[in-house]
C-alpha cells in the first residue's frame, strides 16, 4: 500500500536575498515532497511570512493568496529609484528645498487623507503582473515602456511609526541613514526622511507603489528601503503587531512559524561563468538530518484542517454529509461563499462547498481521503 502523502501549511520568515521560489525549493527538498507552493511572492529583499502549502493542501492557496496583509516597512522621502524600492538606480533630482521643509504632521496627514480606504493604485512597471503574456519586470529589464492600469485596493491602516530625518551620500539605494551630527555635512549629503509604517491592506497591494505614491504626493520622491510582511489572512508571524490576530484560535499559526537565512553558494553556469547567489536554509536543529529532519519540519506545520480553518470560512459536517460529497451529491446547507467542510469527530477535511440554492450546497473541490 502506497505512503500517504502529507498535507498542511509552513509558515516560514523568509530572509532576506532569496525569492519566494528558493524557500519552496527550500521546503520541497527538506519534505521530498514535489507537491510545494506559495500564497503569495515576497521580492528578495523582502523578509517576513510567506506560507508554504504542501500535499493537499496547495488547493488553498487561491484563498490564502486573497486574504489581506500587513507589512511593516520604511519610506525613504527625498530620493526616488527607477524600481521604487533599494534594489533600483536612484533618479537624481534635487529635492533638498522641499525635503528640508517636510514635516511629520504634513506625512501623517497626506497619509490620512490620500492612503487610506478605497485607493487607486497604478502598481509598479517591475512587476509580476502579466502583459500580453509577458512579466511587466521583463519587458521593464528590455527598456520597454510599461503601462499599467490603475486598479482598486483597500488600505485599513497605514499608521507611521517612527520619523526620523537624517543624511546619506546619495551614490546608490539603500545607503544607511546618518543622523545630522554624524554627517560630513559635504555638498554630497543628501537631507531625506525614513518613515517607518505598519500597512495593513487588501491582497493586490504593492508597497513599493505606496512609497512611490506618498513621495509624490509630498513632492519630495520616494522610495522603499525596508520591507517585511507579518501577516497573511490568519497567519502571522510572533512580531506581528497589527492587532487582527486576537482571535485565540490563530494563536497555533504564531507558534508555529519556522525562521530561515540565506547562504551564499557559488557555481558555474551553462556559459561557463562563475555566479553567487542566495540559498534559503530552513532553520531546523543542526543535529538533525534526512527523516528526522522532515519529520521535524512536519511537527511544526499547521495541520491540514487548521489550514482549512484558517484558509476560509468552515462548515462541520456530520459523516453522512461527508460521504454524500465525496459521490459529488448536495448537502442541505446554507452556504453564502464558498467554505470549507470538516468532519470535527476525524479532522477530516472533505471538501471546498458553494451554494447551490438557498437551502442547499454543492461541492467544488473535494479533497481525497488523507
Amino acid at each position: 500500500m502506497p505512503q500517504s502523502i502529507p498535507s498542511g501549511l509552513l509558515i516560514i520568515d523568509k530572509p532576506q536575498g532569496v525569492t519566494s521560489f528558493d524557500a519552496v525549493a527550500a521546503v520541497r527538498g527538506a519534505l521530498h515532497i514535489k507537491k510545494v507552493g506559495h500564497a503569495g511572492t515576497l521580492d528578495p529583499m523582502a523578509t517576513g511570512a510567506l506560507v508554504i502549502a504542501f500535499g493537499h493542501a496547495t488547493r488553498l492557496l487561491n484563498a490564502i493568496v486573497a486574504h489581506d496583509k500587513t507589512y511593516e516597512a520604511t519610506i525613504r522621502l527625498g530620493l526616488g529609484t527607477t524600481t521604487d524600492d533599494a534594489e533600483g538606480e536612484l533618479i537624481r533630482d534635487d529635492k533638498t528645498g522641499a525635503i528640508r521643509q517636510l514635516t511629520e504632521s504634513r506625512v501623517r496627514q497626506t497619509i490620512d487623507t490620500r492612503f487610506t480606504g478605497d485607493v487607486e493604485q497604478v502598481p509598479n512597471a517591475f512587476s509580476a503582473i502579466k502583459i500580453d503574456g509577458k512579466r511587466a519586470y521583463d519587458l521593464a529589464r528590455e527598456g520597454k515602456e510599461v503601462e499599467l492600469k490603475a486598479r482598486p485596493i483597500h488600505i485599513s491602516e497605514f499608521a507611521v511609526l517612527d520619523y526620523r530625518r537624517g543624511y546619506v551620500p546619495g551614490k546608490q539605494a539603500g545607503e544607511p541613514l546618518r543622523a545630522e551630527e554624524q554627517s560630513t555635512r559635504t555638498d554630497a549629503a543628501v537631507p531625506v526622511v525614513d518613515v517607518a509604517v505598519r500597512v495593513s491592506c487588501s491582497s493586490g497591494t504593492y508597497i513599493r507603489a505606496l512609497a512611490r505614491d506618498l513621495g509624490a504626493a509630498l513632492g519630495v520622491g520616494g522610495h522603499l528601503v525596508r520591507l517585511r510582511r507579518t501577516r497573511v489572512g490568519h497567519f502571522a508571524l510572533p512580531d506581528d503587531t497589527s492587532g487582527l490576530m486576537s482571535d485565540a484560535s490563530m494563536h497555533e499559526t504564531r507558534t508555529h512559524t519556522i525562521t530561515a537565512h540565506t547562504e551564499l553558494k557559488t557555481f558555474t553556469n551553462r556559459e561557463g561563468e562563475t555566479m553567487t547567489r542566495g540559498k534559503c536554509v530552513l532553520d531546523a536543529p543542526e543535529e538533525l538530518y534526512g527523516e528526522d529532519r522532515r519529520n521535524w519540519l512536519l511537527n511544526h506545520a499547521l495541520t491540514m484542517e487548521q489550514a482549512a480553518r484558517g484558509a476560509m470560512p468552515s462548515l462541520d459536517i456530520t459523516t453522512e454529509e461527508a460521504s454524500e460529497l465525496r459521490f459529488g451529491r448536495r448537502i442541505e446547507r446554507a452556504v453564502s461563499e464558498p467554505t470549507v467542510a470538516i468532519v470535527p469527530e476525524t479532522h477530516d477535511v472533505v471538501a471546498i462547498i458553494e451554494r447551490a440554492n438557498s437551502h442547499q450546497a454543492k461541492p467544488a473541490t473535494v479533497f481525497p481521503l488523507a
